[in-house]
């Protein structure tokens, strides 16, 4: 009598080389993942999975979105690790984000006209793209406002986007302050930040 053979579970959803390779994923490939998916970012129809944070950086996140939350006006909302439609193949999940009130509480990916502030912490694996890329695209989005968080010791960066145009045309985001002990704004809110408070 011969053993029937042993049934093996799928392993983790992973992307399809294929159209890794063709640069051919979109927005609604990212709308329909499997629940089982990992934190991915859609950058030039190519999907990218996200490093997993460390404690360090996911404890500056939710205390700078607890401080957001805190402070910030009635038309404004703060939340995490949402996913903010750039283009038509690019997507990227801010670490924190202010975005309008008025956006519905169902809605896993939003646009760039939902989305008021942008903030990214950096870690190790995240320099470059958090230093150079996300800025460039979230201002070509029309983002209004992006904050840059660096770690040990705590120093954040606050930029706006203003008028002096990128190599292809697109307005750039200018640095309005940084501090490593208080930040200080009249936009996107009146803001008086100590980086103590969103030191763990």
């Amino acid at each position: 009598m011969s053993a029937e053979p042993i049934a093996t579970p799928p392993g983790p959803w992973c992307p399809d080389p294929i159209r890794q390779q063709r640069a051919d994923y979109t927005l609604e490939d990212l709308l329909n993942l499997p629940d089982d998916a990992p934190r991915v970012e859609l950058v030039d129809g190519v999907i990218q999975v996200t490093p997993s944070p460390t404690l360090g950086h996911q404890d500056i996140s939710s205390l700078l979105w607890l401080w957001l939350r805190t402070h910030c006006p009635a038309h404004l909302r703060a939340t995490q690790a949402v996913g903010v439609a750039l283009n038509a193949n690019t997507s990227r999940q801010p670490d924190v984000l202010l975005c309008r009130a008025e956006v519905t509480a169902d809605r896993s990916l939003l646009m760039p006209d939902d989305v008021i502030l942008a903030v990214e912490v950096v870690s190790p694996g995240t320099r470059r793209t958090d230093r150079f890329a996300k800025p460039g695209e979230y201002a070509a989005a029309g983002i209004p406002f992006y904050w840059r968080i660096e770690q040990d010791p705590i120093h954040l960066y606050a930029y706006r986007r203003g008028d002096r145009l990128g190599p292809g045309g697109e307005r750039q985001y200018e640095l309005i302050a940084d501090s490593a002990e208080l930040i200080e704004l009249v936009e996107p809110f009146e803001i008086k930040l100590p980086i103590a408070d969103i030191t763990p």
